[in-house]
């Protein structure tokens, strides 16, 4: 029997987080609330949570010298994304790079690598962070302490140019796609 406090890993096990590389990753609201706004027509329309969210994400590079961002929609009630973590001091990684280019630490500490611990590394800070300034702004602007976020986030290592292709026309086609989404708690398909 499975201890109630046991949780799935989400992330995959033995692999480093902190390693340049190209991240898709998916983050729900809690209870998958449709906080950020709605569909009509095959386009998003933003709440003010939404364009909160949407500006967040775009700054998301500001506090992380290698970190970029990519690909993203905000949904009604999840965002999902492409974020790139570069090797320290070099331009964009391609796309399935496997190691951290500089074998000592940055002043940030950003790009380690080690197999004695967990990696949630640089990924995890970089979804954290976001998650805390986008709910403490809609906190702060709204005054709704019911607003928060799925515990954790999904990611898939992105390991080639045809995975990062596919990946961004499903990130791009995912409004439109909307009625058929697991996500959508009016879809046929839940």
């Amino acid at each position: 029997m499975v201890s109630p406090s046991y949780r799935k890993p989400n992330r995959l096990t033995g692999y480093d987080y902190n390693q340049a590389g190209y991240y898709f990753v998916t983050i729900c609201t809690k209870n998958k609330v449709p906080y950020f706004g709605h569909i009509t027509g095959g386009q998003m329309q933003y709440s003010w949570y939404g364009h909160i969210a949407l500006q967040y994400w775009q700054q998301i590079p500001q506090p992380y010298q290698i970190v970029e961002i990519d690909e993203v929609v905000i949904m009604p009630n999840h965002i999902h994304g492409i974020i790139i973590i570069r090797p320290s001091g070099e331009a964009t990684p391609p796309v399935g790079v496997e190691q951290c280019s500089t074998s000592t630490r940055t002043a940030t500490e950003q790009c380690s690598v080690s197999t004695t611990t967990k990696h949630y590394g640089l990924l995890s800070k970089v979804i954290k962070s976001f998650k805390n300034v986008v709910t403490r702004q809609i906190r702060l602007q709204f005054e709704d302490n019911e607003f928060a976020w799925q515990r954790s986030f999904y990611d898939h290592i992105i390991r080639n140019e045809n995975s990062l292709h596919d990946i961004r026309g499903y990130i791009k086609n995912n409004p439109r796609k909307w009625d058929l989404d697991k996500d959508n708690p009016a879809s046929l398909y839940m």
